[in-house]
């Protein structure tokens, strides 16, 4: 479910989600982009359209284009919250994604719900520089802890992980940092230059996936990698 246009964070890895947008004429610049704009009648939309599909509905998940707790954005905060109330009346679990802030209200919801957010560095300035509208990594971080301890459970996505050429950094560190969690699944970067003019691209995410790997076996973690993380 993608209920905004647009993403305010203006993540410049870059962005798959805004590369697609462009691409298909939804928005015309990075600018553009980075001015959502919500789907005003969404819970309406959820009401004709929960009826029809909730037997064949598994999971629905928020969101694979947009961000449903967009960093100081309150109207789209509450709106995706409203939502999520109103999915999990109609019997149906939810997946959230996010590189805001998690409300800690969510614990008040379906604990069959799955909340996440997205940490691929704990180095802020790296943070400010490549994902400049997103909240600070400790706050988000923060935030699914609290649902953790309020008995949610939690997930993160080190996904898209970047290379030393791009940030050095110790991966070991960011999983201890998220050691709580349920899940991690864990991704390369792709779509950069960067990456690619790393000519020891393959191998370092073979390794740092068989890092994960170890770290969530270690620690009774479950985990996924990412299709193309891992390489021949």
């Amino acid at each position: 479910m993608n209920h905004v246009l647009g993403c305010s964070h203006g993540c410049l890895y870059p962005c798959y989600a805004y590369l697609q947008k462009k691409r298909f004429g939804d928005v015309t610049s990075y600018k553009d982009w980075c001015e959502p704009a919500l789907v005003e009648n969404t819970l309406e939309l959820l009401d004709e359209e929960l009826p029809k599909l909730k037997d064949r509905i598994q999971m629905l998940h928020l969101c694979f284009t947009t961000d449903p707790f967009m960093y100081q954005y309150k109207e789209i905060q509450d709106m995706s919250f409203a939502a999520i109330r109103k999915i999990n009346d109609a019997g149906v679990k939810c997946s959230v994604l996010t590189k805001g802030i998690l409300p800690i209200e969510l614990a008040q919801l379906s604990k069959d719900n799955e909340y996440g957010i997205t940490l691929i560095s704990t180095n802020e300035a790296f943070r400010k520089r490549m994902e400049p509208g997103s909240a600070p990594w400790k706050k988000r971080l923060a935030a699914l802890r609290n649902l953790h301890n309020a008995g949610c459970k939690t997930w993160v996505s080190i996904e898209p992980f970047p290379t030393p050429n791009i940030v050095r950094q110790d991966l070991q560190a960011l999983l201890k940092e998220v050691s709580f969690v349920d899940r991690i699944i864990f991704g390369r970067m792709n779509y950069s230059k960067e990456v690619t003019a790393y000519t020891e691209n393959r191998p370092f995410f073979n390794t740092k996936a068989k890092e994960v790997i170890s770290f969530c076996n270690e620690h009774g973690i479950s985990y996924h990698i990412k299709k193309g993380t891992i390489t021949r």
